[in-house]
């Protein structure tokens, strides 16, 4: 073969293999097409909306919401909500199926957006079977037990797997750690609503939020936690093993919404509060790209032990609880299956 001959093939090959020609780059210009599960709550249409805007540029136009399953619970605000949340999931083009298999055979990804953190886990697993990347919002489950299962299957079968609060995103909480005005973070308050729901631990139906803003803020490391409560108020203390102190406050009375005080080697300053679910539907979005969770699964299972922590302190009347304690009998209870001790 002559030269210009052996130049040729090797220019072709080139075409054909490269990740930068043009029939790879339609393939990977095509959006991924993901499915919900749980027509229950606002975030349904508010984060199908950021998917699906034609005009939706960067990570947000890499996914759009293909099909729907209902669900519903018992639960007031998610069986009350199923039905109109369903029309409009279909009005904006989502197939609705009957059953989570049926949604599977249509998605490259799945969101479970079940108000309810109940039935995450039974939700989750044929979904982790599939190896679907899933985002599950929060509360992930209806108890640290089932939390636990549902990340350590995801890490069995290696299938990525996170959930978040938008609060943790927003750019005047996430950006905490490295604000040169404070400096290393010594510490921090954060306060946020904290409505009750009877069918979850305290925090996890709406204090999550707040205490996402703590993690985010102070990081991994809580060792301990002790409660006070009123019937308007709730405050948690936490303790870090590295001697640095972080304070949620929880609001039933009053004003309620969402902020933080960071106290820091270099400084003392507040942090943001709720600025829209664009942030972690951008995450969300980076996330079914690349499979990596901004979230790691160690700081989501700590989030659940300190509320569930919080819970047991309030049991022992406000006595400080190790977060070790919940995790070793909740690890216990999810190798059983759910089954209670």
């Amino acid at each position: 073969m002559s030269f210009p001959e052996t130049l040729l093939v090797v220019v072709l090959l080139v075409f054909v293999v490269s990740p930068w020609s043009s029939a790879e780059d339609s393939v990977a210009k095509k959006p991924l097409r993901a499915g919900i599960i749980g027509l229950d709550t606002s975030h349904v249409m508010a984060f199908t909306n950021l998917f699906n805007d034609p005009k939706a540029e960067g990570p947000l136009g890499s996914v759009k919401v293909v099909a729907g399953y209902p669900g519903g619970t018992d639960i007031p605000s998610s069986k009350d909500r199923v039905g109109k949340i369903t029309e409009e999931l279909r009005a904006a083009g989502a197939e609705i199926v009957d059953s989570i298999p049926a949604l599977l055979a249509k998605v490259d990804v799945v969101l479970i957006e079940s108000v309810d953190g109940r039935p995450h886990l039974e939700q989750a697993k044929p979904v982790l079977e599939a190896r679907k990347p899933v985002f599950i919002d929060k509360p992930i489950a209806g108890s640290l037990s089932d939390a636990i299962a549902i990340l350590d299957t995801a890490k069995k079968l290696g299938v990525p797997c996170f959930s978040s609060s938008s609060l943790r995103f927003g750019p005047g909480i996430q950006g905490m750690r490295s604000d040169p005005r404070v400096g290393e973070v010594m510490g921090c308050d954060v306060w946020g609503p904290c409505p009750l729901e009877p069918t979850h631990p305290d925090l996890f139906w709406y204090g999550i939020h707040a205490v996402e803003m703590l993690f985010t803020i102070m990081g991994p490391g809580c060792e301990k936690v002790s409660r006070s409560r009123t019937e308007g108020t709730d405050v948690v203390t936490g303790v870090w093993k590295d001697g640095r102190v972080g304070v949620f406050r929880g609001i039933r009375q009053g004003k309620a919404d969402y902020g933080g005080i960071v106290f820091g080697t270099k400084g003392i300053e507040p942090c943001g509060g709720y600025t829209g679910y664009k942030p972690l539907v951008e995450e969300i979005a980076r996330f079914f790209a690349t499979g990596k969770a901004p979230v790691s699964a160690d700081e989501t299972t700590e989030i659940f032990a300190f509320m569930e922590a919080a819970d047991e302190s309030k049991r022992r009347g406000g006595e400080p609880v190790l977060l070790e304690s919940v995790l070793t009998k909740a690890r216990e209870t999810a190798r059983r299956g759910g089954e209670k001790p």
